[in-house]
Order: structure tokens, then sequence, then C-alpha cells
């Protein structure tokens, strides 16, 4: 019988991971996942970067036990728990004093999309406006309020209605190099007649994941803070797959100084893959009135357990954003060994830490790398507004033997795929020159 049978004949046609990876995965650990059959494979995606300390990280692992045998509480709506209080103490120690930070947060849904439709309304409350400015390329989730900040047409064209409330702005980059898309952001807001009405918000990320591993620069983001604190417009920053560690700091925009005046996290906030998301906000923000926005499973106690447990092993000194950071260079450098290989100048690398990612410029070249890739036991995305780049997103915790390792089957592919390519331009241009004589 089809391993994969039940999956075809009674899973909704919305799946697509598996897709991808066509095989029935029956355990992992660390930066491994093994298939039914034996067969383990590196993985450079991270359960699209949920996983940023490995599969089943054995400390979280212990502690998660304990609590579970411990008969902890694992559901408790908001209410005060025992993992609730001891995960906000530890963040607020670990995370928040260090970094001089003051914020309120707010427990919401399990996804990252719950996090930041909480923001938006959060947003529009307090400032008593409506539009939102969200950045091209962005994605911010799929339900009806993130999906009007999200730029690409697959996920709004899922709506059924009209995404409402949001206008768009070009990111970083998005116009050609020489031009500065935040003076144009700011002009448009000084001009009464640009047609745009004054914003609640400007939402983005620091690093465009969905869309392309785009980097917004420092004095970009710099820049948007002052034109948001210029025009009285609040900042929000979507943190969801590139903070808790994915750029090298805890949050993605501390190179930058920045000061959001809202932070959404989710992904790896947990430590262990359980969903859990949360809102940061400035306390002068936080006008909510009890009940007013809630739902059930607002308060997963056994992600505050891992989450907790993850932030007294990996944060309590610099040593593990170092670490973060020496890798990023590891993969930064093998990238651009292959970008420097590539005789058709088709590829190039960008993005930060452990968010490094090759642009292929062409949706099949890329599909062909990560399809060939997998073949090899290397599981990897793509991602762009035509699936034209791979993306790596390894677990933060990777062995530098795991790591290159897989950088020596990407680069295998890489250029056997740019092989095959090149051959396939070659034959039409074989028979092109034939019809002709």
């Amino acid at each position: 019988m089809d391993e994969l049978s039940i999956f075809n004949r009674l899973e909704s046609n919305v799946r697509s991971y598996c897709r991808s990876f066509p095989v029935v995965f029956k355990k992992a650990q660390g930066a491994i996942l093994e298939d039914e059959k034996g067969r383990k494979y590196i993985d450079f995606l991270a359960g699209a970067g949920a996983l940023n300390y490995g599969h089943n990280n054995p400390l979280l692992k212990k502690e998660l036990l304990k609590y579970i045998e411990s008969d902890g509480i694992t559901h408790g709506l908001d209410m005060a728990t025992g993992a609730k209080r001891d995960f906000m103490e530890t963040f607020e120690k670990l995370v928040l004093k260090p970094r001089k930070m003051k914020y309120k947060l707010q427990f919401t849904g399990p996804t990252g999309t719950n996090a930041v439709e909480a923001a938006l309304k959060i947003a529009r409350k307090a400032m008593g406006r409506q539009t939102i400015v969200a950045f091209t390329n962005g994605f911010h989730g799929v339900t009806l309020g993130s999906v009007a900040a999200t730029g690409n047409s697959l996920f709004r064209d899922g709506c059924g209605i009209a995404p409402q409330g949001t206008v768009f702005m070009p990111y970083d980059g998005y116009l050609g190099d020489n031009v500065d898309t935040i003076q144009y952001l700011d002009k448009v807001l000084t001009d009464g007649s640009s047609g745009l009405d004054h914003p609640a918000a400007v939402i983005v990320e620091t690093i465009q994941g969905e869309g392309g591993t785009n980097v917004g620069g420092v004095e970009w983001l710099r820049s948007l803070e002052e034109v948001c604190r210029k025009h009285d417009i609040l900042l929000i920053v979507d943190d969801i797959q590139v903070g808790c560690g994915r750029t090298g700091t805890f949050f993605s925009f501390e190179e930058a100084g920045i000061s959001p005046d809202i932070i959404t996290l989710s992904k790896s906030l947990s430590g262990y893959g359980i969903p859990m998301s949360m809102v940061m906000m400035k306390p002068e923000l936080d006008q909510w009135k009890p009940a007013e926005h809630n739902g059930t499973f607002r308060g997963n106690n056994m992600a505050f357990v891992t989450a907790r447990v993850a932030l007294e092993h990996y944060w309590k000194d610099a040593s593990f954003s170092q670490e973060v950071k020496r890798k990023g260079r590891i993969v930064r450098s093998r990238l651009s060994k292959l970008v420097r290989m590539d005789d058709s100048d088709i590829i190039s690398a960008r993005g930060r830490g452990l968010m490094q990612a090759l642009d292929c410029q062409s949706g099949e070249l890329a599909k062909k790398i990560t399809s060939t890739a997998f073949e090899n036991g290397l599981v990897l995305e793509t991602s762009g507004s035509n699936d034209q780049v791979v993306k790596c997103l390894m677990p933060l915790t990777i062995t530098d033997e795991q790591l290159n390792q897989g950088l020596d089957i990407l680069e295998q592919c890489v250029m056997e795929s740019l092989s095959s390519i090149s051959g396939e331009i070659s034959n039409e241009n074989e028979v092109e020159i034939g019809v002709v004589a």
C-alpha cells in the first residue's frame, strides 16, 4: 500500500510541504529528520523557523516531561499559572532588562497570525485610525487581518473577499539600490494629496522570509522609525520568523538600535515547536478591555515551560548569540563561493545570521535545486514571489559537521542544476539553429 495514500485520499488539497517532501517522517533529533524507512535527512527548514533549537532538544524535553509527569497545568485559558509566571519572570530578567526594554506582554492564540491580528487591532484602537502601511513582498499570515498586510497574491486570492485596511509601500531595494523608499514613504505621508490616509501603524519584517529573504538595511530601518515618529505612526516589527536568535541577536532589529512600539513573536518562542505567540506593546498602548481580544488557546503552559528553559540555557549570556553569528558567516561564505562558481551569473546570495538564501531568478531552477537536494538527503524550501529563492533556515544548534555536510549537498545540487539548465538552453539553441539552416 502506498505510504502516502491516506494523505492523498483524505487530506485537503491545501497541503503543501508534504508535496515537496513526499515521505512519511517518523522521528527527529537536533538537525536530523528520519522517515519511516530509516533514511535520514539534514534539516535546513527547521519547521519554517519554528525549531531554532532543533528537534526534540534534550534540555527542553527533560523539563517538559517533568512538568507533564507532575500533572502541571496543560490548559488554563489566560489564568495565572506557575508556568506562565516563571516564563514571564525569566523573559523580563534575560530579555527585557538587559536591553532596557519596557513592554507589556499579551499572549494571543497559538500561531503567528494570531499575534499579528492582535497587533493590528491594538494599533488601530490606540491611534483611532484604520489604515496600516505594509510593504511589498511582506508576509504576516493568512487570516483576514494579517493577509491584508501580506503582499503575495496567492494568499490574498484565497480570502474570498477583498482584503481591506492596508496600503503597500516599496520595501528596501524594491525599486533598485539607488531609490530611497523611506524618502518616498515620507513624501506620501507629508503630501495631503497623495491619497494615503493618516495610518495607525507601519508593519515590517526586518528580513522578509517568505518574501524571498529580502534584507532591510540598518539605515533603512532607522529611517523608517524616524518617519514613524515624525508622522505620529506606530511601528510594528513582525519578528515571528526572524526573531528568537535567527539573525544572531534575540530580536532581529537590535543591530539597527530601533525601538518598535509593538513586536510580534511566535514560531521559535516556545523553543520546542509547541504553538505559542506573543505581542509585546509599549505600556501606554495596552488599552484593551478585559477579554476584548481573547481565544481559547492563549496560554499554552507546556510552551511556557520550554520557552523558559530555552531562555535560561541559550540567552543567559552572549555565547549562543556569538555562535549563531559564527555559523552564519560559514553559510554566507559557502553561498558566496557558489555564486563565484556560477559562470552564468544567474544566482546571488543574501541574508543575515542563519537566515541565508540563494536568489536563482527562476522558480524552475530553485525547484530543481531543492528537489534534487531532497533526493540527496537535504530538506530546504523555496520562497519569494515566484519561488525563485532557495532559503537556508537550519536549526541554530546545528553542529558544524552537519552544517557543512548540508552545504556540501546544496553545493552539489546547485552546480548540477545550473549545468542541467545550461544544457537545456544549449539544446534549444541548437534546435533553433537547425531550423534556420
